[in-house]
């Protein structure tokens, strides 16, 4: 009995167990943690897809922001998906021209000499701001036509881009080599009380230039309650350009062709 309770007691040390160490238990507890961050950025994501995806909605009896939204989503999908450099020549010019009629503005507005000594410098700027208009209604109507946007020629903006030091447009395509030398025009269509928006898409200042041309109807994007589908628009458009890109050019349409197609 006296050697048995004289026995010496071995007494175990939790921490000598690797898997009860102190720093065995810290990872343990780190590892809920960093699930949790990991879920936390997950959910922000998702957060961050659905505002994203988030649908634009558009009143479809307004012909005049349907045919906005078209416009730019043309836009978009041509400068955004395809890279294509755009060209602002023109817009540059109308704004010195409107920048322009405003300064006459100013000046018959807040002119210091007293009226009626003012009246000539009155009648100049009037009449100057008043011809600046008709120009800018000139280019609109003459040269704008329904062009929606211009590029700039391939080579054009690739050694711009390669001095500038950013990313270039597309290569140019094997078969459309003109789109070295030539900018495009995008040009599109919605006439009044009607449901088909057309894209075109040729050449600048190319006479009788080769085109592409697609028609969509308008409900082929907008639902009954005017929500928009950009992504399948999108799509749609850069396949138009890839087909223009690829040299599949469309004939233009007879008269004959009009015919048959009313008699069909």
């Amino acid at each position: 009995v006296l050697l048995a309770s004289q026995r010496p007691l071995t007494v175990t040390n939790p921490f000598n167990n690797p898997t009860n160490s102190p720093a065995m238990a810290r990872k343990k507890n780190k590892e809920p943690k960093e699930e949790e961050e990991v879920e936390e950025e997950e959910e922000e994501e998702e957060e961050e897809d659905e505002e994203e995806m988030e649908l634009l909605q558009v009143e479809v009896g307004d012909i005049v922001k349907l045919k906005q939204v078209l416009d730019e989503t043309v836009a978009g999908a041509l400068l955004d998906n395809v890279s294509l450099p755009e060209d602002h020549s023109l817009d540059n010019i109308k704004l010195g021209i409107m920048t322009l009629a405003c300064a006459f503005a100013v000046v018959a507005q807040f002119s210091p000499i007293p009226f009626p000594e003012c009246r000539p410098l009155l009648g100049l700027c009037c009449c100057a701001y008043f011809m600046l208009s008709g120009v800018m209604q000139l280019i609109t109507t003459f040269l704008d036509k329904d062009c929606i946007m211009i590029t700039k020629p391939l080579e054009e903006a690739s050694a711009t881009s390669k001095k500038e030091g950013e990313c270039g447009p597309p290569s140019v395509p094997k078969t459309n080599p003109d789109m070295a030398k030539h900018g495009l025009r995008i040009r599109t269509n919605l006439p009044r009380f009607s449901e088909f928006f057309s894209l075109i898409i040729e050449f600048q200042g190319v006479p009788d230039s080769p085109f592409v041309t697609q028609t969509w109807s308008v409900g082929q994007f907008f639902d009954g309650e005017g929500m928009f589908d950009e992504i399948g628009m999108m799509d749609e458009v850069v396949a138009v350009y890839e087909r223009f890109a690829s040299g599949k050019f469309d004939k233009e349409e007879t008269e004959a062709d009009r015919q048959t197609k009313k008699q069909q």
